[in-house]
């Protein structure tokens, strides 16, 4: 391929977080809009967190289980990085509710528990906040499909599948979002004027805090105010300038249509991009970020071509998030111009990618974005990124305690 269909001008790049920035408003005022913008009916404490829940992290292949002890405000976490699971069995076609409830209690199990706890449980998919702390799942993504699941309660019947079979009981639980979980985590720091939690991994998503007032589809009976949680679901953003390649991949994929940002910067597809481009080429059959990367760093071994589009995917996909948290922070600087300081908490193994020929996936993401807020007449913006070790424990645990 002479033209690198995957090379993104600055204006374009504009163009994309202009679009996302038009799209978040939207879903902030209408339900079931491209991007959802679905609100956490959880305040989070910022200060006196205190005493131990029960964490259950379910993301797109894994599961992990821990105690979060926070005393005066700091968590340690038993054990050290929380009782690991390989779920990716929940793929898999007729896997049910029941089967899925079973694999997530035997770990639980491992897990000493002397006292009834609270559950905080960081739930990887979308999902609709309730009032009460739970959330109802509204899709599932990242290949799950467990029908029976889709629209009803995820916490609440979990909790009880775990009281039948436990001696020491759990007293409630609260759903929160992996990027909401970041998000929450963020507060442990509580020098910055805003925050946004992000995921880039199997998936990718963000969260931030949006004042009630801005909200305009909040039930008004609820009487909010303040700043609310809200899980943009912005994997779902269609962004413009996507190419041939990517209506490919989404033609092919479980969920035409949907999706269509996280599939051209996920780690679960960028391999499919790959492949895409080189139809008659044999591949493994799962060829995810990890594989792609590889070819990358290790271009002696693999053909010329593939190294040169494995780069400009891998690098796509770097300024489209840029572009993304660009879009974002246009939102959240539009509402209340004096935010200057933006801390911004990021999970995922593609984010966090190292590229040993060039720039690291991160330092492309923000070099990019201080390039667009500079475009934006906001070089004055600083978004400061932060890798914490078990943003999603520890914000799932603060959830639960607040």
């Amino acid at each position: 391929m002479k033209k690198d269909i995957f090379h993104l001008k600055s204006k374009q790049l504009k163009e994309i977080a202009q679009s996302l920035q038009h799209k978040v408003e939207v879903g902030l005022s209408k339900e079931n809009a491209e991007i959802q913008c679905i609100p956490t009916y959880i305040i989070p404490k910022t200060t006196s967190v205190n005493g131990k829940a029960t964490v259950l992290d379910l993301g797109g292949t894994n599961y992990r289980v821990a105690v979060v002890d926070f005393v005066d405000g700091k968590p340690t976490i038993h054990p050290e990085n929380g009782w690991k699971k390989d779920l990716s069995v929940m793929k898999t076609p007729g896997f049910t509710e029941e089967d899925l409830f079973k694999e997530q209690a035997d770990p639980i199990g491992e897990i000493k528990r002397d006292q009834e706890t609270p559950i905080g449980y960081c739930f990887s998919y979308p999902a609709e906040s309730l009032q009460n702390g739970d959330a109802k799942l509204l899709r599932w993504t990242k290949g799950v499909d467990i029908k029976e699941m889709v629209g009803q309660p995820v916490g609440q019947p979990l909790v009880d599948y775990l009281n039948q079979r436990n001696d020491v009981k759990f007293n409630g639980v609260k759903v929160i979002n992996d990027t909401v979980a970041s998000l929450f985590a963020g507060l442990t720091d509580s020098s910055y004027d805003a925050y946004i939690g992000l995921i880039v991994g199997t998936g990718t998503n963000m969260a931030t805090f949006i004042n009630a007032d801005k909200i305009k589809k909040l039930n008004p009976d609820y009487k909010l105010s303040g700043l609310i949680p809200v899980n943009l679901e912005s994997g779902n953003f269609n962004p413009p300038h996507l190419t041939a390649i990517d209506d490919k991949v989404d033609a092919c994929s479980d969920a035409k249509g949907a999706q269509r940002f996280e599939k051209a910067v996920s780690g679960m597809y960028l391999g499919e991009i790959l492949k895409s481009v080189f139809p008659c080429d044999e591949f493994e059959q799962r060829f995810d970020a990890q594989k792609l990367t590889n070819i990358m760093n290790y271009p002696d071994i693999h053909k010329k071509r593939y190294v040169e589009i494995a780069r400009s995917i891998y690098e796509r996909s770097a300024k489209l998030v840029a572009a993304s948290i660009a879009g974002l922070v246009l939102v959240l600087v539009s509402h209340d111009p004096s935010i200057k300081k933006i801390r911004l908490v990021a999970e995922g193994s593609l984010f966090w990618s190292e590229y040993r020929k060039g720039k690291n996936y991160k330092d492309m993401v923000m070099s990019e974005l201080q390039k667009l807020l500079a475009e934006f007449n906001h070089a004055d913006v600083h978004v400061h990124v932060a890798q914490m070790d078990n943003a999603n424990l520890i914000g799932s645990a603060i959830a639960a305690l607040s």
